[in-house]
């Protein structure tokens, strides 16, 4: 496993990373109109964990070898997953802007600096900082003139704001979390358990809450395909990957590049511009997540 590691690290493995996790809010996009997040979610995360059990079978995966660490996934999963992406979703379905969501989610690499000083002992160096300061001010270059020039007239709906604010903290907990107990649980099997935690809590939200139906379109059934293989299975499997290397805090600075790729992939597929102010912030973006993630130099 530490060769499979070293090699995704080596072969660009945070990159790829941030490439796939900024498709989610284009597929969130996509199949949003057809059917309702939580129903949406409970489905895309019970189908990857399916998956991801007969590929665990397939390839004879370590298995759980305790009790303990199917508890230990399934809050994992919760927060990484249920918390997370259930309260962006529901956000985005109560007339949030994209680009509001990834502003409130990308302050997750500050939260979790200072939670993992305390919790894990990691305590970032004054460069890294630093660079989460310039991360917060890189994001809203990119995204605020956006939000400026294309924004609601009316004022934001404060549930959908809650909502990203309970995603996160969510995904500051889930990411400190899974950096302190992942390490025990066996990759493809812990996420399966991950999945099917978080996609049952949230079958039981919608459930109560919404009328469970889907319109299985074109459009819903290309969005559902590609986030479940692309960024459930793939994308995340990298994100725990990167977590057994590196710390909390710089694995989790590379979310403050998903809303800047974001920006860039709807100015190359959907023709939307990108103003000078953004171009700007996303060479601040880029130079924080540096501060962050390079490795110190030895004396």
């Amino acid at each position: 496993m530490t060769g499979t590691i070293s090699r995704v690290q080596t072969l660009g493995g945070p990159t790829l990373f941030v490439l796939l996790w900024s498709t989610g809010f284009v597929g969130a996009k996509y199949g949003l109109p057809y059917a309702e997040p939580f129903t949406f979610l409970s489905l895309r995360l019970g189908v990857a964990a399916a998956l991801l059990g007969v590929l665990a079978v397939a390839l004879r995966s370590a298995g759980m070898p305790s009790r303990p660490q199917y508890g230990r996934a399934a809050v994992a999963g919760l927060l990484l997953h249920g918390g997370y992406l259930g309260g962006v979703f529901y956000g985005i379905s109560l007339g949030v802007p994209a680009g509001v969501a990834a502003v409130v989610v990308s302050l997750q690499p500050v939260l979790t600096a200072v939670l993992a000083a305390g919790v894990l002992g990691e305590r970032p160096a004054a460069r890294q900082w630093l660079g989460l300061a310039l991360g917060v001010g890189g994001v809203a270059m990119v995204v605020g003139p956006g939000i400026t020039d294309a924004g609601p007239a009316e004022p934001l709906p404060v549930a959908g704001l809650v909502a990203c604010v309970v995603a996160l903290a969510s995904g500051t907990l889930g990411t400190v979390y899974q950096k302190r107990h992942g390490d025990s649980i066996p990759l493809v099997w812990g996420t399966a358990v991950q999945y099917a935690a978080a996609a049952a809590v949230l079958l039981g939200i919608a459930g109560a809450t919404e009328d469970t139906s889907i319109r299985w379109t074109g459009e819903f059934v290309a969005a559902f395909v590609w986030l479940v293989l692309f960024l459930s299975i793939g994308a995340v499997l990298l994100l725990l990957l990167l977590l057994r290397r590196g710390t909390a805090a710089g694995v989790s600075s590379l979310y403050y590049l998903v809303p800047v790729a974001t920006a860039v992939e709807a100015y190359l597929l959907f023709g939307e511009r990108v103003g000078g102010l953004s171009l700007v912030g996303i060479g601040v973006t880029a130079l924080g997540v540096a501060l962050v993630v390079a490795p110190p130099r030895k004396r």
